[in-house]
């Protein structure tokens, strides 16, 4: 499930923007080895400042699973700026109607393979059908993309191959780079939606991305609930005085908790120690 997050909405997801660039640098630094900045656990680059179109997937838990970043490229762009040696000496390519597509991953450690929902392969299709589409509306007729060798195969396995390359593969860190074009039009998409078996709307409302995301930091925070009490209750299982029971209950008493849990674990401390003969 898609959501496209712009200069228009951003400002309601921060959290959701946080956890894609947590994505990005498990993927492009820790993964593939990319020399990416990466801070406080979040790969962000200064084109991420010029109010790009995040495409970001949400699995069936509301957790950020994939994205892609959309740029115009009448202003800064990564070919233009980063990978300009690829276009042996030519002036970038600079159009209204033409978007730079970059920042592509999914998070390989959460999606299992195959062509299920919760996939590799779906969710790589899902973002890429997010992307066409969403350009599509905005009168974006062209995407450009710099890639390596890999990618270009998992485009054209995809229904999504090129139709041409601009300048020339050029050596970039491990791999070659290059630079290709792909129009945004509806035999494209219908390509990819073949491929994938996808026929439904990719997109969520903002309203419905908010609210599956949210659920998603709830389960998050009742399970880490569920690891805290069992921390304690170990704790105080393993005390063998009074005193250290109360030490235990001091550090409980300083850490927010639901109720319940404080509860049973205050019921805990109350039973008689258990003490080696």
């Amino acid at each position: 499930m898609i959501i496209a997050i712009d200069g228009m909405n951003k400002g309601q997801f921060g959290d959701i923007l946080a956890d894609m660039h947590r994505l990005r640098a498990r993927v492009f630094q820790d993964r593939l080895g990319w020399e990416v900045e990466v801070r406080d656990g979040m790969e962000i680059d200064s084109f991420d400042a010029l109010d790009p179109t995040h495409i970001v997937s949400l699995d069936d838990r509301g957790r950020v699973v994939g994205c892609m970043r959309l740029l115009q490229t009448t202003g800064p762009h990564m070919l233009a700026d980063v990978f300009c040696a690829i276009l042996d000496g030519e002036p970038p390519l600079r159009s209204a109607q033409l978007w730079e597509a970059t920042r592509f991953c999914v998070d390989t450690e959460r999606l299992e393979r195959g062509k299920s929902r919760n996939s590799i392969s779906y969710v790589t299709s899902e973002v890429m059908i997010g992307a066409f589409e969403y350009a599509r509306r905005a009168g974006v007729l062209d995407a450009v993309a710099v890639i390596d060798p890999v990618m270009n195969r998992v485009l054209i396995r995809s229904g999504n191959a090129p139709v041409g390359q601009v300048g020339t593969p050029k050596p970039m860190g491990k791999v070659k780079a290059m630079a290709v074009l792909m129009d945004c039009s509806e035999e494209r998409i219908a390509a990819i939606r073949a491929h994938a078996g996808i026929e439904h709307d990719v997109f969520l409302s903002d309203d419905e991305a908010l609210a599956l995301y949210r659920g998603a930091e709830s389960e998050s925070a009742t399970a880490g609930r569920g690891e805290l009490f069992g921390y304690f209750a170990e704790q105080l299982q393993s005390a063998e005085t009074p005193e250290e029971r109360s030490a235990v209950m001091r550090l409980i008493e300083a850490v927010p908790m639901a109720g319940p849990d404080r509860d049973a674990l205050q019921a805990m401390a109350a039973l008689p120690a258990v003490t080696g003969g």
